[in-house]
């Protein structure tokens, strides 16, 4: 099973990392992602941007309205991932667990990722994703 373990942030957890050397938070995920790739569970992660040179696109209306970032709200803002590989659940909360994730407002969310086999597979545009997989090798 695939699960995405989503870093979320507020303003609080951001200025209580303001004064860290960037060069030690580096150095404390690699090494968790070393941990995690050679347990052979972890499949992808990336880092995001701060929320300010971001755009929110709004589907509100009929047209659809862009806008530049933040969101309206910045209680919490998404900023990084980890695309594990595992067998449970439970499995993947143990990794979230062990996450370089300390101090104030430092939260992480776990969502298992929809595998292409859970949908209709007689679908025409089921087939094509699979056939889309293969053609980026990601099958």
């Amino acid at each position: 099973m695939k699960f995405m373990l989503i870093m979320r942030a507020t303003d609080e957890t951001l200025a209580a990392y303001e004064n860290v050397d960037f060069n030690e938070i580096i150095a404390v995920m690699g090494k968790f992602n070393e941990e995690m790739i050679n347990a052979g569970v972890m499949i992808g992660g990336e880092g995001l941007d701060p929320q300010d040179p971001g755009v929110v696109v709004d589907y509100s209306s009929e047209t659809p309205v862009v806008t530049d970032g933040p969101y309206g709200e910045t209680k919490e803002l998404f900023n990084g991932f980890w695309m594990l590989e595992v067998t449970s659940k439970e499995e993947a909360v143990e990794w979230a667990k062990r996450a370089p994730m300390q101090g104030p407002g430092s939260k992480m969310e776990i969502r298992r990722v929809s595998e292409i086999d859970e949908f209709p597979q007689d679908n025409e545009w089921v087939q094509k994703e699979k056939g889309w997989r293969e053609q980026l090798g990601t099958a």
